[in-house]
C-alpha cells in the first residue's frame, strides 16, 4: 500500500488525534485518499462538523499602510534583515511589497510611501552592485520630489572600514532632502548587526502603526532574525555545525612566496545544503599568543571574570576582535587612556593622518603606543567588538561532492611596524587545525552570485588568486550535472610554475569539453605584468559575443584594485565594440548587472 502524506506536527490536533489521523492515512490507497479528501471538502461545505469551532474573527484595527521595504544587498546580508522586515509586517497585519533597489525606478516612488530602506555598504563607502543604479538617481539633478513619503533607513557596514555605513548615510540624507519625512533615526549596524536589525524592525513596524493610528500585536517573539536570513538548516553563526577537517594542503609550488590552502571539511550527518557562489562561514579563533601579548600591555589577570563564565583570556581567545582596528574601539580608548595624542588623530581635520596611522596597526598598538592605568578587564572587552566569522567562497559543488565542502584560503602572514601579524581565520585553519579536528561552520547564502538557471547559458568567469574558488565551484557543478552551457575562465597569479591553483582540474575540465577557454596572466613571468585585465582586452571582440550571445559575466576576488579594473576594461570593451559613446557603455553595463548577468563577489 501506498503511504499517505504524514500529518505536520503544527496542525491544531491534540497529539492524540494527530497520531490516531497518521495511523489510519499510512494505510489508505491513492483512491481511498481521494475518496477521503472529497467527503472532508463536503462536511466543510455543508457546515456539518458541528464539533469543530469556527475560527474567532480577527480583531477590528485601524487600517493599516502599504509598507514596501526595499534593499540594497551584495552578499545577501541586508536582503535577509529586510525578509526579516516583511515576515513581522505582515504578522502584523501590514500589507507589504519586498523590493530589490535594482527594481526600483524614480516611477516607483509615487506608490511607495512608506518605505523601510535596509542597504550595505561596500568595500570604501560605494554602494552595493544592485543599488548603484538608484543610488545615482537619488544623488541626481532629476531626484523625484517626496511629498508624502515616510521612510527609515537601516544600514549595514564595518566599523573598521573608514566610511562606515556610508551608503545607508548617503540614502538617510538624500531621501530627507527629497522631501521625505524620516519617522525613526537611521541605526547603523556593524558586523554583528543581528539585535540592532531586530530591533529596528519593530521600532519602525511601532512607529507605522501609531501613525496609522492603529494596534498590531508585536511578533518578534513569533519570528526571530536568524542571522538575517532563512537556512535549510538550523546552523547558523551563532549555533555552528562542528566539521572535521578532511585534508589541509598547499596549492603553491616550490619557490612560490604565496601560500594558499585548498581544505575540505565533511559535512556528514549535518543536513547543510549549498549552491555554488555561496559562502561558508568559519567560526575562528584568535591566536593564543596575541591574546596574551595585550593581557600582558593591560597588565591585567589573564583568569579575570568578564562575565558568562569567561575569563579574560578566554574572552581574548574565542569572542573578541582583537586585531582589527575599528573606530568604537579608538573612541572608548581615547576615554579610557586620556590620550591627548589620540583625541585628535580621531578629530576631523585628522582624518588623512589617521588612515595613514591606521594602516598595518592592530589593537596591540593602540594599547601600547597609548597606554591606559587601572583599565578593569569588564572595560576592556566592553571597549571591543565581537569577533565576527570569516567567509570563504565555497570551492566545490556537493551534486559532485555530497558530503563535502572545500574552501581555497590564501594564508595572510606579514610584518608592519615592527610585528609579526597574522590572518585570524586563515592562520587557524593552516596553523591550529590539523585533519580529525573540528572547525565550527554554517552556509552564508549569496542570493546575487549564482549560475544561469538555464544551463545553456555560456558564462565568462574572471577569478584572479583565490577568487578563482567559486569558479571551480561552478565548473564541478556544469560537469556533473550536464549543463551545455560553454565556459570560459580568465586566471590571473604571480607565476606559472608556483601558482597556478588547481591547474590540474581545470585542464582537466578542458580536455573534457566543459571548460571552451581558460586564459590566463602570470603577472611576474615577464619583464611588463600582465594582468586578467589585460587578457579581456585582448579578447574584445569575442566576449561582446559572447555578451551579445546572452553570457553571464562573473568576477570574485580583491575589490580594491582588480574589480576596479576589471569593471573598467569590461565597459571599455562595450564601448569599442558597440560602438558607444561613455554614457551608452556603462548603462549596457548597468543593464547586465540589473539582469543579474554581471555578478561580482569581491572582497
Amino acid at each position: 500500500m501506498a503511504q499517505g502524506p504524514l500529518l505536520e506536527t503544527n496542525s491544531p490536533l491534540s497529539a492524540e488525534q494527530a497520531q490516531q489521523l497518521n495511523q489510519l492515512l499510512t494505510t489508505l490507497r491513492g483512491d481511498q485518499m481521494t475518496w477521503l479528501s472529497g467527503y472532508l471538502a463536503g462536511i466543510s461545505a455543508n457546515g456539518m462538523a458541528a464539533n469543530v469551532a469556527e475560527p474567532a474573527p480577527a480583531p477590528a484595527t485601524s487600517p493599516l499602510p502599504e509598507i514596501t521595504v526595499l534593499y540594497g544587498s551584495q552578499t545577501g546580508n541586508a536582503e535577509g534583515v529586510a525578509e526579516l522586515a516583511v515576515e513581522r509586517a505582515e504578522a502584523r497585519g501590514f500589507a507589504v511589497r519586498l523590493v530589490d533597489m535594482a527594481d526600483f525606478g524614480k516611477k516607483d516612488f509615487k506608490s511607495a510611501t512608506n518605505l523601510m530602506v535596509v542597504v550595505s555598504t561596500h568595500g570604501e563607502g560605494d554602494p552595493p552592485d544592485p543599488a548603484e543604479g538608484l543610488h545615482e538617481l537619488v544623488h541626481a539633478r532629476k531626484a523625484p520630489k517626496l511629498g508624502e513619503t515616510r521612510y527609515a533607513v537601516l544600514s549595514l557596514g564595518d566599523s573598521s572600514y573608514e566610511n562606515f555605513c556610508q551608503t545607508g548615510r548617503d540614502f538617510d540624507a538624500r531621501l530627507e532632502a527629497m522631501g521625505g519625512e524620516r519617522i525613526h533615526d537611521r541605526v547603523d549596524c556593524d558586523v554583528d548587526y543581528d539585535d540592532d536589525a531586530s530591533a529596528w524592525v519593530d521600532a519602525v513596524l511601532d512607529r507605522f502603526a501609531e501613525l496609522a493610528g492603529a494596534s498590531a500585536p508585536a511578533s518578534s517573539n513569533v519570528i526571530p532574525l536568524a542571522d538575517g536570513r532563512s537556512e535549510s538548516a538550523s546552523w547558523s553563526k551563532k549555533n555552528p555545525f562542528q566539521a572535521e577537517i578532511l585534508d589541509n594542503i598547499v596549492l603553491n609550488g616550490r619557490g612560490s612566496n604565496k601560500e594558499t590552502r585548498h581544505i575540505e571539511l565533511s559535512l556528514e550527518g549535518s543536513g547543510i545544503t549549498f549552491e555554488p557562489g555561496d559562502s561558508l562561514g568559519i567560526v575562528a579563533e584568535n591566536d593564543p599568543a596575541v591574546a596574551d601579548e595585550i593581557i600582558a600591555a593591560l597588565g591585567a589577570d589573564p583568569e579575570a571574570d568578564v562575565g558568562e563564565g569567561r575569563t579574560l583570556r578566554q574572552a581574548l581567545i574565542s569572542d573578541y576582535e582583537i586585531t582589527t582596528l575599528a573606530r568604537p574601539f579608538l573612541e572608548r580608548w581615547a576615554e579610557l587612556s586620556g590620550a591627548d595624542e589620540l583625541k585628535r588623530l580621531l578629530g576631523e581635520e585628522a582624518r588623512a593622518e589617521l588612515r595613514e596611522w591606521l594602516d598595518g596597526r592592530h589593537v596591540i598598538d593602540v594599547i601600547t603606543e597609548f597606554p591606559a592605568e587601572s583599565v578593569s578587564a569588564t572595560d576592556f572587552v566592553g571597549a571591543l567588538r565581537k569577533l565576527p566569522p570569516r567567509l570563504y567562497s565555497i570551492a566545490s559543488s556537493q551534486e559532485a561532492d555530497e558530503d563535502e565542502v572545500h574552501l581555497t584560503v590564501g594564508v595572510v602572514r606579514y610584518e608592519s611596524h615592527g610585528r609579526e601579524r597574522e590572518g585570524v581565520a586563515s592562520t587557524y585553519l593552516a596553523d591550529r587545525l590539523e585533519p580529525g579536528q573540528t572547525v565550527g561552520v554554517y552556509v552564508d547564502r549569496n542570493k546575487n552570485f549564482k549560475l544561469p538557471s538555464d544551463p545553456s547559458t555560456p558564462v565568462i568567469m574572471v577569478g584572479p588568486g583565490t577568487g578563482v574558488a567559486p569558479f571551480r565551484a561552478f565548473l564541478a557543478e556544469r560537469a556533473e550535472t550536464g549543463a551545455d552551457g560553454r565556459n570560459w575562465l580568465f586566471f590571473g597569479e604571480r607565476h606559472f610554475q608556483s601558482d597556478f591553483l588547481y591547474q590540474t582540474d581545470f585542464l582537466a575540465w578542458r580536455e573534457q569539453g566543459v571548460l571552451d577557454r581558460i586564459d590566463v596572466a602570470f603577472s611576474r613571468d615577464q619583464a611588463e605584468k600582465v594582468y586578467v585585465q589585460d587578457r579581456l582586452r585582448e579578447n574584445a571582440a569575442e566576449i561582446y559575443t559572447w555578451l551579445e550571445s546572452g553570457a553571464h559575466f562573473y568576477v570574485c576576488g580583491d575589490a580594491d584594485n582588480m574589480a576596479a579594473d576589471v569593471h573598467q576594461a569590461l565597459v571599455d570593451i562595450v564601448r569599442e565594440q558597440g560602438g558607444l559613446d561613455e554614457e551608452g557603455a556603462n548603462e549596457y553595463v548597468r543593464a547586465l548587472q540589473k539582469d543579474k548577468r554581471y555578478q561580482r563577489d569581491v572582497y
